[in-house]
């Protein structure tokens, strides 16, 4: 049994609408509180979004029978807050029992103070359950409440600025022979423990097996680090030993697997260990490989050969040229932001470039949002192609040409319009910090579906604070016009 909130008040509940927010506050939560309660009060915006949570939020589960679950309105206000504020589940725990002003958001009355408190795994559970594509409707959703709000009954048109940046995975800096460790190390622990539940003698000394690996990847980079190109020698030696440990071991992994597919019945969870195990036999498999090409034989691996993470396979390596930032590990993320600092939509390039990416972009957020007017995009989204697609559908295009420029493309690049705009483009990068600031400087979000997930909850996140924001600067402005009244 799951609700949208509890409309039960309770003695001491404060209604979220009389919640007070310290209007001198510049923090983060106060600016997201403001949001989230204007979400709340505004009766159609609310019957949207519950409306959209309720159908899409685990739908098969009956409202009448059950354990009562985390209503919607605390699992989207926890989410958003975690994001926003970039916490981990463990501070997220501490403010959702402890903060006053959360505790009244999501609606507990003091009298509760104490009695009820949520458990870390109930917040794991609950948030994920939010998928990218609920919560990019919840935000299209947010973006329109702010352009009504900004706008009143005049549509403003919409000036927008495209921009790319790297969200990075958490991952260590990836060698083929750390690689391969951590293959064999993981590969090692669950077969131990399998053995362990099982009674299957073999593993006894599975740490001492880890440790000896460690110790011969040790012995690896002391010598790279030595500088001394008498070690090359070595240097084979210790990797070929490396390699030779590794096989040994890897080979009594998989003799038993096979014992235990023969000797133990396997049900569905048994299954998906030794699924688990099975990924890992291939990926060390994969780096024995490589190590034994690129030391042993003197190859070059290609590019597309190369894995950076066996446990965030998708990471890419990206080299945009930054000063100080030769290599990014993570995937890029295009953004599409107006004039108001709402983030209109985005697009994660799990392959793609920066080049593949303006039209679709573009033709998605048009069919949302019609009222835009013009967009900004930097040099390396330029092609013929791009623009003259985008130009089929926008009134003005601010792109600069690659290369060199004719008459026709100064005259473009020198109108007073065009340059007006471009002026206005760097803003993107403030949008780009603040989405740092929520939880995208680097995503702790496991798999690809977790750092989708991740993604789409730190660009809602920042909507809402956007939101929160202007609502904070229309109120200081109306307490300003209060106190001339009464200073004339």
């Amino acid at each position: 049994m799951r609700k949208a909130e509890e409309n039960q008040y309770s003695f001491g509940k404060v209604d979220i609408s009389q919640i007070k927010i310290n209007p001198k506050s510049r923090d983060e939560i106060d600016k997201t509180v403001k949001g989230l309660q204007y979400i709340y009060t505004s009766d159609a915006i609310r019957t949207e979004v519950f409306k959209l949570l309720e159908e899409k939020v685990l739908p098969k589960v009956s409202k009448k029978t059950g354990r009562p679950g985390m209503h919607y309105w605390k699992i989207l206000v926890l989410g958003v807050l975690k994001q926003v504020c970039s916490w981990d589940y463990d501070k997220l725990l501490h403010f959702a029992n402890c903060d006053l002003l959360i505790r009244q958001l999501l609606g507990h009355p003091e009298s509760e103070w104490g009695e009820y408190e949520y458990e870390l795994q109930t917040l794991k559970d609950n948030i994920t359950l939010l998928t990218p594509e609920i919560i990019k409707q919840i935000s299209e959703i947010v973006v329109k409440a702010g352009h009504n709000l900004l706008g009143g009954k005049k549509k403003e048109e919409l000036h927008t600025n495209v921009d790319s940046f790297v969200v990075k995975t958490d991952v260590h800096h990836p060698s083929d022979i750390s690689l391969l460790f951590d293959s064999m190390r993981k590969s090692i622990k669950l077969t131990a423990d399998i053995c362990e539940v099982y009674n299957i003698a073999g593993w006894r000394q599975s740490k001492h097996n880890i440790r000896t690996l460690k110790n011969e990847l040790r012995r690896i980079g002391q010598l790279k680090h030595s500088g001394k190109t008498a070690q090359d020698e070595k240097i084979k030696t210790a990797h070929s030993q490396f390699i030779s440990k590794a096989g040994t071991l890897l080979t009594n992994v998989i003799e038993t697997l096979t014992k235990i597919r023969r000797d133990v019945a396997v049900d569905l969870v048994l299954e998906i260990q030794l699924q688990e195990i099975e990924k890992y036999i291939k990926y060390a498999e994969k780096h024995i490989e490589l190590i034994d090409r690129r030391v042993l034989r003197g190859e070059i691996i290609p590019h597309c050969e190369k894995i950076f993470s066996i446990f965030e396979s998708f990471t890419r390596w990206i080299s945009k040229g930054k000063m100080g930032v030769p290599v990014e590990l993570g995937l890029p993320l295009s953004i599409m932001k107006d004039q108001h600092g709402f983030i209109l939509d985005y697009q994660i390039m799990k392959t793609e470039t920066d080049v593949d990416i303006p039209v679709k972009l573009t033709e998605r957020a048009i069919k949302k949002f019609l009222a835009i007017k013009s967009i900004s995009l930097d040099k390396g989204f330029w092609s013929p192609t791009n623009f003259k697609e985008l130009n089929e559908f926008i009134a003005k295009v601010v792109m600069q040409k690659k290369g060199y420029l004719n008459k026709a493309e100064k005259e473009r690049q020198s109108e007073k319009e065009f340059v007006k705009l471009r002026r206005k483009h760097s803003s993107v990068e403030s949008a780009i910090n603040g989405l740092d600031h929520c939880g995208l400087d680097k995503c702790y979000d496991h798999e690809l579906p977790g750092f989708e997930r991740c993604v789409a909850m730190s660009l809602l996140a920042r909507n809402i604070f956007t939101l929160g924001k202007h609502l904070k600067e229309k109120e200081e402005k109306r307490l300003r016009r209060k106190k001339h009244k009464k200073a004339a």
